[in-house]
């Protein structure tokens, strides 16, 4: 067996997906109906926090070539392709909790999360 020294490639692998609640549909519904030209969230990580990685959430207007896309009732997941391998499996919920609404993650890959729940570590 021959040994390569190449990169990860995010393209080699089998994804479970991502897959978003009924609640997190709505809201991201809800958010796309508001703005003419949105057409869904996007999902990405980034590292920081002292776990390692944090979630990072924006809007899409112009989806990016590298995109997966998960869909539920019409509401749209964009997740970029390098993110993949740190969140895939990660049901989407939006919940309520006291005065505050918000996405939560519930990640298979997260070994652990900081106190705070800003991060997480795989």
């Amino acid at each position: 067996m021959e040994l390569h020294s190449e990169t990860f490639d995010p393209t080699d692998f089998a994804w479970r997906g991502l897959t978003l609640t009924s609640a997190a549909a709505a809201h991201i519904r809800e958010l796309t109906s508001k703005q003419p030209g949105l057409l869904g969230v996007r999902l990405g990580v980034k590292t920081t926090g002292c776990a390692g990685f944090g979630y990072v959430l924006g809007t899409v207007t112009q989806p990016e070539t590298d995109d997966l896309v998960f869909e539920r009732d019409g509401a749209k997941l964009y997740v970029p392709l390098q993110a993949m391998p740190f969140i895939d499996g990660t049901e989407v919920d939006y919940v309520r909790e006291g005065l505050n609404q918000l996405f939560k993650f519930n990640n298979p890959k997260a070994q652990n999360e900081c106190g705070c729940g800003e991060s997480f570590g795989v």
